[in-house]
């Protein structure tokens, strides 16, 4: 859900392709025949989930895909957007169920796609991606042992990161990219779009302690490069039946690598932790989870551990206030941006009323009862 960096998405920014206009880029610019096509939900990018016909010269290509266009911020980032589309194929390679990109028909990843809108020409970058099987965990109800794997998704997913290599890697370090957790202080210029009210105060609140207990720890944290949006609709799921009939879930499916930049391994677990308590009716409790399932691959450090409450709540203040303020530029599509708000607002409040003791007893406690020898 991310826009280009500097500063939120701008009015008309976000592609309004329709679907006629969107077959013809993937008949044109891929040289694949469409059978059908249909909107995807999207934040400020656009999304068309795409059936191919088979045809004697396509039968190796995809049947099934995701036409993605960049919104005209992101798509001035072409370097950015290429070592993106690199990072799922790397990651597809070791095995992670990340989308395959396929190539255009000049064999690149990516195709620059220029309309003529009557006052300007708006350009997108077009990338054409696997369509990956399975449900949004927000579709089903979350069980501790799938929070766990999910934390532990999360951490094998940044750890393998560390072995990737790009000669446009530099691109991830996205200074005053507002959804990364180090510029929580930037929202500060769009809380105008919640009003004067409660929500207001307690998002200020977050952010003057992010300023006074984060900020000045950031140099205590192991930087990696994080995915930085693993939330309850970027991570897919399939179901099975097990020996005594039960269904058993498992990942199909990451999504949405758009968010990504350099951050520090607990910028990942914290966001984790802040979407998969977004459906949940035990939020508090989920953290813990999570975190259990992060730590089994990477431990945090007692500076990490301690600054993750904080970090967690800073979270909740990005996708809320950054979703009241694009609900300002996108009414049209307020739906899908007010997902996280239709809970998160109740969630961030009862962690704040709770207070952060509490809230990591709770969660430390329950990480601990994962330990070899703890009876869970």
């Amino acid at each position: 859900m991310s826009s280009g960096d500097g500063q939120q998405s701008q009015a008309l920014t976000k592609p309004t392709f329709s679907e006629v206009q969107a077959s013809a880029i993937v008949e044109s610019v891929f040289g694949l025949k469409v059978s059908k096509i249909q909107p995807l939900p999207s934040y400020d990018d656009q999304n068309f989930h795409v059936y191919i016909s088979r045809t004697k010269d396509t039968t190796d290509g995809p049947s099934e895909c995701v036409l993605k266009i960049n919104n005209t911020e992101s798509s001035k980032t072409p370097d950015l957007i290429e070592v993106q589309s690199h990072i799922m194929m790397f990651l597809r390679a070791a095995g992670f169920p990340t989308a395959s990109v396929y190539r255009t028909k000049g064999d690149h990843i990516t195709s620059l796609t220029s309309v003529d809108s009557g006052s300007e020409i708006k350009s997108y970058l077009v990338r054409l991606l696997t369509y990956l099987p399975g449900r949004p965990i927000a579709e089903i109800p979350i069980s501790s042992q799938l929070l766990y794997e999910i934390g532990r998704l999360a951490a094998k997913l940044d750890k393998t990161l560390e072995n990737f290599h790009h000669p446009q890697l530099s691109s991830l370090h996205r200074e005053n990219f507002i959804w990364n957790l180090k510029n929580v202080p930037l929202l500060e210029k769009y809380l105008y779009a919640l009003g004067q009210n409660r929500k207001r105060e307690i998002v200020e609140q977050v952010i003057q302690l992010f300023k006074d207990e984060v900020m000045t720890k950031l140099s205590h944290f192991r930087e990696c490069i994080n995915h930085g949006d693993l939330n309850d609709h970027n991570i897919l799921i399939e179901s099975s039946k097990s020996a005594c009939g039960d269904a058993v879930y498992q990942v199909s499916g990451i999504l949405d690598f758009d968010d990504m930049s350099y951050g520090y391994y607990v910028f990942e677990v914290a966001i984790t932790i802040m979407y998969m308590m977004i459906e949940s009716k035990t939020p508090i409790q989920v953290g813990g989870h999570v975190l259990a399932g992060f730590e089994s691959v990477i431990p945090l450090t007692p500076a990490e551990k301690g600054a993750l409450f904080l970090l967690v709540c800073s979270r909740f203040c990005q996708s809320l206030v950054l979703a009241a303020y694009s609900c300002h530029l996108y009414p049209e599509n307020e739906e899908y941006l007010m997902i996280t708000a239709k809970t998160g607002w109740r969630h961030l409040q009862q962690m704040f009323d709770m207070g952060q003791k509490a809230v990591e007893e709770i969660w430390f406690e329950t990480a601990k009862s994962y330990e070899p020898g703890i009876s869970m």
